[in-house]
């Protein structure tokens, strides 16, 4: 199994990160932060790289539950989505896969979380 669910899609990089930062509204999710690969990666050590950009999604519900399941979760918060800019000119959106990512997590009720939110994530990629 993979530890991510993507899609691609056919729009530009710009309206791409605003269709994904709406769906993830749409199921409750905000983008607590925005991290520009391609921007970092030029001024630290001057390289060049396609559009990319990890946005830290995070649903404050059960983002709350697992907090209070595993008090160090938050190593593992928010869930990063990305979008990037194919060779072909198309958009890839994946989102990481909150169950594969804490399976070395013995925790039931943390379990159940990871399952709520990665039935939502993947509903936002798939529904693309």
């Amino acid at each position: 199994m993979s530890y991510y669910f993507a899609k691609t899609i056919d729009k530009s990089f710009n309206d791409a990160v605003a269709y994904v930062t709406d769906a993830l509204k749409k199921k409750g999710f905000g983008v607590l932060t925005t991290i520009d690969v391609k921007e970092t990666l030029k001024a630290k050590i001057g390289a060049d790289f396609r559009p990319y950009l990890i946005l830290g999604a995070c649903n404050p519900q059960f983002a709350h539950q697992a907090l209070q399941a595993e008090d160090k979760i938050g190593t593992m918060l928010p869930c990063n989505v990305i979008v990037q800019e194919l060779d072909s000119g198309k958009v890839e959106v994946a989102a990481v896969d909150p169950v594969m990512s804490m399976q070395a997590i013995d925790n039931e009720k943390l379990g159940a979380v990871a399952d709520a939110v990665r039935t939502m994530l993947k509903e936002v990629v798939d529904g693309l």
